[in-house]
């Protein structure tokens, strides 16, 4: 079959770019003939690596350089085009050039399945693909995440989708109660296998993700201080680059945790970097699946973490492979983080049950849900909706 993924930016990095192209490559495996549509490319290869049997398509080559983050927010103003609505996290990408790119590449499609992956190209998609094409949305944040700009031209154009692919049950739940009669799909995004497991000897909390608001490293930061206070040997290593990093490291000094809380930056070497912890920890405000947290339970890392919507909860069993608190509770992460340094027996029977459970989420439990949704959808048979509400 024919499958196009479109991407916002397949030649940056992130959960979202990673998950596709690891789907995209997945497919390309199986036989299938793939293809994977860049909205934008700022980078002359891609970050992750591509099948060559997948074909990458930019769509609006921006390498000559792109305005710094002020002025582009300026310029989105200015020069947006007409579908993408302000409120969507990468609005400020969709000027009317990159926009009309992106109208002119579904429009002109014919047959086959377009997979988008992201609200402003799931939109554009939902107004502008021709019904020839089997249209699927995947949404890798989660509804209630979204400013009602982007709830509202949800409930409006959705619906028009063959299905929407979403991560957790929880937004399964709420995509079913916002737009009834339209195929809700649960598959949750694949990881990858790994045999590194960590023997718990070194004293290390780890944490991963985007330097900005929603991961919640300033919460973690303070959670970490107070839980350390009985542990001095323990260190907090955060791996990841964004615009927070100033602000973070500022916290850091504060706090007087300079020789015990590290912002590691971006690392090409996470999967070692998360073997060689003892504890994870997963702070965000929100999230979709929290990809990097399931791979640290594959290393069999115990987790403490804010039961954030969503994700979290819909992973792990609180008190059986990882800790869950009230999203937001600095005391109660720090009880959590406290409790895992205090007790390395718990620590690896915890981390024995989270590598079991990372196990579900594996590109051979995963695939086979995409290349049954994509023949079911291509047969024009209605949905089985009981089979994918399991």
């Amino acid at each position: 079959m024919k499958i196009r993924y479109l991407l916002l930016h397949a030649y940056g990095q992130g959960g979202t770019i990673r998950t596709v192209i690891t789907q995209a490559n997945a497919m390309a495996a199986l036989g299938h003939e793939v293809e994977i549509a860049s909205a934008v490319r700022r980078k002359d290869r891609p970050r992750f690596p591509v099948d060559p049997r997948v074909a990458l398509v930019p769509l609006a080559d921006q390498r000559a350089g792109v305005p710094a983050d002020s002025l582009g927010r300026k310029l989105w103003r200015r020069m947006r085009g007409k579908i993408v609505p302000f409120g969507e996290f990468a609005a400020e990408y969709f000027t009317e050039r990159v926009e009309r790119a992106v109208i002119d590449y579904v429009s002109g499609l014919e047959g086959g399945i377009l997979v988008t992956t992201r609200p402003a190209l799931n939109l554009i998609s939902a107004r502008r693909t021709p019904k020839s094409v089997i249209c699927v949305a995947q949404d890798h944040m989660n509804l209630g995440a979204y400013p009602e700009t982007i709830r509202r031209e949800i409930a409006r154009y959705y619906g028009r989708f063959d299905a929407i692919v979403v991560l957790t049950r929880t937004n399964q739940v709420e995509y079913r109660i916002l737009l009834p009669g339209t195929p809700i799909v649960r598959i949750p995004n694949a990881v990858h296998a790994t045999g590194q497991v960590s023997r718990q000897v070194n004293p290390v909390v780890v944490a991963a993700g985007r330097l900005v608001k929603q991961k919640g490293f300033d919460l973690l930061i303070p959670a970490f201080q107070k839980a350390a206070e009985r542990h001095p040997d323990w260190r907090l290593r955060v791996y990841g680059g964004g615009p927070r990093k100033a602000e973070l490291a500022a916290l850091v000094s504060e706090l007087g945790l300079e020789d015990r809380v590290q912002l590691m930056g971006r690392t090409d070497r996470l999967e070692e970097k998360l073997a060689e912890a003892s504890i994870y920890a997963l702070s965000s405000r929100f999230e979709g699946l929290p990809m990097v947290m399931i791979e640290a339970m594959g290393h069999g890392l115990p987790v403490a973490a804010f039961d954030c919507p969503t994700g979290p909860a819909d992973v792990l069993t609180s008190g059986k492979d990882g800790l869950l608190v009230p999203p937001g509770d600095v005391d109660g992460l720090a009880h959590a983080l406290d409790r895992l340094m205090s007790d390395k027996a718990l620590r690896l029977r915890m981390g024995a049950a989270a590598k079991r459970t990372a196990g579900n989420y594996e590109a051979d439990s995963v695939m086979p849900l995409w290349e049954d949704l994509f023949a079911e959808l291509l047969s024009r048979e209605p949905i089985n909706d009981s089979y994918w509400t399991r």
